[in-house]
């Protein structure tokens, strides 16, 4: 199956780029304890979040290979857990950018873990403003997005803003 293009790679780079900037976003000045937050009964803590998207790109990575085996590890502290989740979108990122096959369509990477993946960062930052520590909202489109910059350390948008409280909204809707 390695009749990937290369623009079907630097596509997928591209889209790991944009994974590392959301997901540092809202990694980025959690409030301590914020890892262990709970939201209620049988709801994921941001920690199992984060460990769970690490998971998701070395499963990513292992497909690449050509293998199908799902690892789940068992989560560690919040801080580890942020680490390790870059180092496998850099593990993934690596073998994107070398020669090696890509033993699984283009689609089926972006359907499965890497569409994953985005969801569990808007869950993060729903917790996030659940934990009173909100996500400041931005214009992604104008966001410093570069392939291969896969790491924990992402630039910040000067297009960032704090969104209106939710019942500022309906106060605006209702005029």
């Amino acid at each position: 199956m390695a009749l990937n293009t290369d623009s079907e790679r630097g596509f997928l780079r591209h889209t790991l780029a944009t994974v590392a900037y959301r997901a540092a976003k809202v990694e980025r000045f959690a409030p301590p304890g914020f890892g262990d937050f709970e939201l209620g009964k049988g709801a994921r803590k941001p920690v199992e979040i984060i460990a769970h998207m690490a998971d998701l790109f070395d499963w990513a990575l292992r497909m690449a290979r050509g293998t199908n085996e799902w690892v789940q590890s068992k989560p560690q502290a919040w801080r580890k857990e942020v680490a390790r989740f870059h180092a496998s979108l850099l593990a993934f990122d690596q073998y994107l950018a070398s020669d090696a096959p890509l033993n699984i369509s283009a689609e089926e990477l972006f359907q499965g873990p890497i569409s994953d993946a985005l969801t569990h960062i808007g869950q993060l930052a729903v917790l996030r403003r659940q934990a009173g520590v909100p996500v400041r909202s931005e214009v992604y489109a104008k966001a410093n997005i570069a392939t291969g910059r896969v790491g924990e350390e992402q630039p910040k948008n000067p297009f960032e803003f704090d969104s209106p409280p939710a019942d500022a909204n309906a106060s605006a809707n209702a005029l």
